[in-house]
């Protein structure tokens, strides 16, 4: 094991699925959760994610191996300098707020040597809040970004590495001033474009009565706009300077768009849509980023309760392990379309076999 004893602060959607993770792997001896939400501590406790709950920060640290401060990341820095002191010798405290500069250089500067920080992010989540979102299998070839600097200590980033990649994380590592530059763009932009665009619609005239025709296109643009405000609130704080760079990048092809429609330039629109087409579908699966290349099938399926569990369960069967499921269109009463994603040439040939066989609507891409 990893570690014997972990805390993990903050219950909610990633720290409660951190431990779900962690105990559903049995990665470590015993995990310790530290919630002020008793309903979170309670929800935790029932569903296994964690031996033991806290709701004081100073009881559930102690003899802890790991701190995982799982929280939003301005009530990170403050818990950061409530540790300070706190903490055994060799302890590590790892984070995993979507920012990381202002973070990493506080936890330096305030923790003592003989404690070790290691930045991390996990690129995921969901739009459901809480401990009643946590999942076991959130990490699954998710992006989890550990942030090291020249003052980290090299075994606990190792210990921290290997912990997230028994969870089934893909670790990249990179700066922290990289890292909030890279998520500035693609993915505190996204969610300001998401709550402006459902600000926008709320902003009209009757707006009640356009609600009910928000179709597909809508809701998938703007799902992640229900995500915790709190959460988003803090993060567009800390890394203010870089949201501010990309809004103005964005104002300004905002601008260029409005211009081109205003202009009745049909062709400068039309090569700025293409351009945009063409980089959207550049996007994984088959990355050429840090992801290794998957290998895609499209499945056409009726709509039927257990689809999903009859194919999945006849790829298991055979031997064939889905590494991505993504439901791109579905229309109730007839069906849709999924995208399956697999690591090797030779399962999506043999998932699109085993498929067709089944009477399945199959095409490989």
């Amino acid at each position: 094991m990893f570690f014997k004893r972990v805390v993990i602060v903050g219950v909610g959607l990633i720290g409660g699925s951190f431990g779900l993770a962690l105990n559903h792997r049995r990665l470590v001896s015993e995990v310790v959760g530290v919630d002020t939400n008793p309903e979170n501590i309670e929800l935790a406790l029932s569903a296994g994610a964690i031996h033991k709950g806290e709701n004081s920060l100073s009881r559930g640290i102690a003899g802890a191996d790991l701190v995982v401060l799982a929280t939003p990341v301005l009530t990170t820095e403050k818990l950061i300098c409530q540790l300070a002191g706190q903490l055994k010798e060799n302890t590590i405290v790892t984070d995993v707020g979507s920012t990381k500069e202002r973070i990493t250089a506080l936890a330096e500067r305030v923790l003592p040597p003989e404690v070790y920080f290691v930045g991390g992010h996990p690129m995921t989540g969901s739009e459901v809040m809480g401990m009643r979102g946590a999942d076991p299998y959130l990490f699954e070839n998710a992006y989890y970004l550990l942030t090291p600097t020249t003052k980290t200590n090299g075994a606990a980033l190792k210990a921290v590495r290997c912990l997230v990649e028994s969870m089934g994380a893909r670790v990249v590592e990179m700066s922290p001033e990289l890292h909030d530059h890279n998520v500035a763009v693609i993915s505190h932009l996204p969610h300001l474009v998401a709550t402006a665009l459902v600000n926008t619609l709320r902003d009209m005239p009757g707006y009640t009565d356009i609600i009910p025709l928000a179709a597909g296109g809508f809701r998938d643009t703007t799902r992640i706009a229900a995500s915790s405000p709190v959460m988003w609130r803090d993060i567009f704080q800390c890394n203010r300077r870089r949201v501010l760079e990309v809004i103005n990048c964005f104002r300004a092809v905002l601008e260029e768009y409005e211009q081109l429609i205003r202009d009745d330039n049909g062709a400068g629109l039309q090569q700025r849509l293409e351009q945009a087409r063409e980089t959207r579908l550049s996007l994984p699966a088959r990355s050429k980023g840090y992801l290794p290349q998957l290998f895609e099938v499209l499945l056409s399926v009726p709509d039927q309760p257990g689809i999903i569990a009859h194919f999945s369960s006849l790829l298991g069967e055979n031997g064939v392990n889905i590494t991505d499921l993504e439901i791109l269109r579905v229309r109730e009463g007839q069906g849709g379309t999924i995208r399956l994603a697999f690591a090797t040439e030779e399962e999506q040939k043999k998932a699109e076999k085993l498929l067709a066989g089944e009477g399945y609507q199959v095409h490989v891409r």
